[in-house]
């Protein structure tokens, strides 16, 4: 999340991507630290997934993805 919010800073956008179960941990985090950064959350788990279904992962985000990038 640091580094999403210095590429804004910098004029570079950034989204932050994790996983469902940390939503609320990335919301408390970005308001005890002042951060309003564009953010995607994506199904878990993570780490067991074949390069197949993490292709498949990629895909569901990716629109959402962009229109955060992209968003004013």
């Amino acid at each position: 999340m640091h580094d999403i919010n210095d590429f804004e800073r910098r004029g570079i956008p950034g989204v932050f991507v994790a996983s469902a179960p940390f939503v609320d941990a990335a919301e408390i985090q970005a308001k005890a630290l002042g951060l309003e950064v564009a953010r995607v959350f994506t199904a878990h788990p993570i780490q067991d997934r074949t390069d197949d279904e993490m292709h498949a992962l990629a895909e569901t985000a990716f629109a959402e993805l962009v229109e955060k990038i992209t968003a004013p």
